[in-house]
């Protein structure tokens, strides 16, 4: 049986009234399962950003539910939403969202809470294959996939429910986004974690355990892999 990480049940979010209403969910119903990667598919518009931002705690739907075991996070008040952000969830973003006056170690080490777990962060650096000799280097002075390889330790040092990737291959080249992809699938194999990435690239659709994809804010299709790519060996 699979276990259950995450439910959401028939999440709309509508913006504006009237004949200019805007549908961006429309009723959106599924679980998320512990050690999957699951693929939300779907072109520009389609309400895939505005599904991981509310799963995140980062946008509030206009009606449904997003549960977390038995407790459902669109409830939560302020102060609750960012200790979820900060305790639950791991975030990968497009374009890094490094703070740019912080080193490579300290945007890290931001993401824990105790300051004597703090070796957590050389730990995850080493883990996310980001040599020491870039450690204490800016964001300005790192690669793009060196920039992502650093957003991706933040979000596993927390040791986080789920992690969600917004485009996570989206401002890098073919071959870096490659060796990134393969770094996030290495990740869930062998560390047993939940990720849920959004993209509009097909491709990447084959390296997941499961995928969704979205039109015009409903799910019109679910498949399951049953032998997922790997992610060296995809193109796009």
């Amino acid at each position: 049986m699979k276990e259950t990480v995450l439910q959401i049940k028939d999440l709309k979010k509508y913006y504006g009234k009237g004949d200019s209403q805007v549908k961006a969910l429309d009723g959106v119903t599924f679980d998320v399962y512990k050690g999957e990667m699951l693929v939300l598919l779907g072109n520009s518009g389609c309400g895939k950003s505005t599904l991981l931002n509310i799963i995140g705690g980062m946008d509030s739907p206009t009606s449904g539910q997003v549960l977390l075991g038995d407790t459902d996070i669109t409830s939560f008040k302020d102060r609750e939403l960012t200790n979820y952000r900060k305790e639950r969830i791991g975030f990968i973003f497009q374009f890094y969202n490094l703070l740019p006056d912080l080193t490579a170690v300290e945007n890290v080490r931001l993401s824990i809470a105790k300051k004597d777990k703090e070796h957590k962060a050389e730990e995850t650096l080493k883990l996310v294959g980001l040599g020491e000799e870039r450690w204490k280097h800016y964001p300005s002075q790192l690669s793009g996939g060196e920039q992502q390889r650093v957003s991706i330790a933040r979000a596993l040092v927390k040791d986080a429910d789920i992690i969600l990737c917004d485009e996570p291959t989206g401002a890098l080249d073919d071959k870096t986004g490659r060796t990134i992809l393969q770094l996030l699938q290495d990740i869930v194999r062998k560390n047993g974690q939940t990720m849920v990435i959004v993209t509009h690239t097909t491709p990447i659709a084959d390296m997941a355990n499961r995928v969704i994809t979205l039109k015009n804010g409903k799910i019109i299709k679910e498949k399951v892999n049953e032998r997922p790519l790997d992610a060296k060996d995809i193109e796009w």
